[in-house]
């Protein structure tokens, strides 16, 4: 079965599950079991969470829906109470976060956009849109829950005092780890490269004020994935310091209909349409090219980061101090150029590593530099690098010595969920809790 075809099968055996679970002869299809002021929750929600859960073998305790529930009604209480401190998110963030997660079910769906339409039997707008109101309360429990934990911290007896509560043979194993740093050199565009685009963006142009369709258009030249889906136009409202300061100065600029020339961005070049400005907000749309490095662009950086690796070697450098002041990786230049894992720690397990990391590394010895390599980032852009392989650890049983770090997370996790805990508790008294007879059994802080 392909891969694609497997992804969605488990969604839909987690669906019917859940549906399963709540139809059998004798029982209510669906009803809310909990209500927090006008936030309610159904029973089918606790059971979509529970077989979620099931299915990834994370049921804990005795009676796991009612810790569902209680994960929840926790999840309902940071919303209304944002609502009565009046957090807020910016549509920009729920925008991009969308976005992300469109990308990551595209990509779990095989890479294709149709196959998640066909799936849904809806269009890709459309899925995004219905899942926007879900996206915006995460986000604005996820600025709730910092909020109540922006003030906890814990100190190195804590640390040790938490690990010595561990029982030893419950103690995580660790596979192989490394400690990796990388100085990268994006390869710089070229002129020649830059005006090619400029080129084709004011035929495109052209074309439009000719009374070529802008969508058509985009869909068909634009190399922003998400808009060019959309006929080029951006979700929803933007700020001032949302975009790129080009694309907002050429927007505040532009009436209404009116077409920009093409504009450089860090991003690549656009031509924008504004679609509608009220104040200091504004609607466009646009369609992105990003010029290609040519083959010398490469072999500039190539040469630069070669003349960086023979300096560090001969001088005996710190690589680390140097890729914070030099590297053009941004994720990684302020750890020393380090890869990180989800905890912040520089030991990476080497199976979260990019392929091509690995292979490199399997060239070489503790404390080498790899020659310059080329890769393409993230955004797109072609770039060159160097790796230092600092050092190694094998498979081990988790220790104070290789896993502070770690350790450290695994207990500022446990203090932070005891004092969003103690905050349900004090929080309790500020909003409407109905908790359904079905669920009276359970303990939840909140009763």
């Amino acid at each position: 079965m392909p891969l694609r075809s497997i992804k969605l099968a488990s969604v839909v055996v987690l669906v019917g599950l859940a549906q399963l679970a709540m139809a059998q002869p004798g029982t209510m299809v669906d009803k809310i079991v909990a209500k927090v002021d006008n936030h309610i929750i159904l029973h089918s929600d606790v059971e979509f969470a529970y077989f979620d859960l099931a299915s990834r073998g994370e049921l804990i305790g005795e009676d796991p829906r009612c810790q569902v529930l209680e994960s929840l009604i926790t999840q309902k209480m940071l919303l209304a109470v944002a609502e009565i401190d009046s957090v807020e998110v910016f549509d920009a963030e729920v925008n991009m976060q969308l976005e992300r997660r469109m990308q990551y079910f595209i990509a779990q769906s095989g890479g294709s956009a149709d196959a998640l339409e066909e799936y849904y039997g809806k269009p890709l707008e459309q899925i995004q849109e219905e899942m926007r109101d879900d996206m915006k309360n995460q986000l604005v429990a996820q600025k709730m829950r910092s909020h109540i934990s922006e003030d906890v911290t814990i100190t190195p007896s804590q640390v040790r005092r938490f690990f010595a509560k561990i029982p030893q043979d419950s103690l995580p194993y660790f596979s192989e780890e490394v400690e990796v740093s990388q100085i990268v050199k994006i390869a710089e565009v070229g002129k020649a490269q830059k005006d090619r685009v400029f080129r084709q963006l004011e035929e495109i142009r052209q074309d439009i004020l000719n009374g070529a369709d802008f969508g058509i258009m985009a869909e068909t030249y634009s190399m922003d994935p998400g808009s060019a889906r959309t006929g080029g136009e951006l979700p929803g409202w933007y700020k001032r310091g949302e975009l790129a300061p080009e694309y907002e100065a050429t927007c505040y600029k532009l009436k209404p209909g009116e077409l920009s020339e093409p504009v450089e961005t860090q991003f690549g070049i656009h031509i924008i349409q504004l679609i509608e400005r009220r104040g200091n907000e504004y609607r466009s749309k646009h369609i992105l090219i990003t010029p290609n490095s040519s083959a010398d662009d490469i072999e500039r950086a190539t040469v630069y980061l070669d003349s960086v690796r023979t300096s560090i070697i001969e001088t005996e450098a710190d690589f680390e101090k140097i890729a914070k002041d030099i590297s053009e990786d941004k994720a990684s230049a302020p750890s020393g150029g380090f890869f990180l894992d989800q905890t912040g720690s520089t030991k990476v397990p080497v199976d979260q590593l990019d392929p091509t990391i690995y292979f490199t590394l399997d060239t070489l010895e503790i404390g080498s530099i790899s020659h310059p390599t080329t890769f393409r980032m993230q955004d797109g852009k072609e770039a060159v690098r160097i790796l230092y392989y600092k050092s190694k650890t094998p498979p081990h049983q988790a220790n104070m010595e290789d896993d502070y770090q770690k350790i450290m997370e695994a207990a500022l996790r446990e203090k932070k969920a005891r004092a969003e805990q103690d905050w349900v508790r004090d929080s309790k008294g500020l909003v409407y809790i109905y908790i359904d007879e079905d669920f009276k059994h359970c303990n939840i802080a909140t009763q």
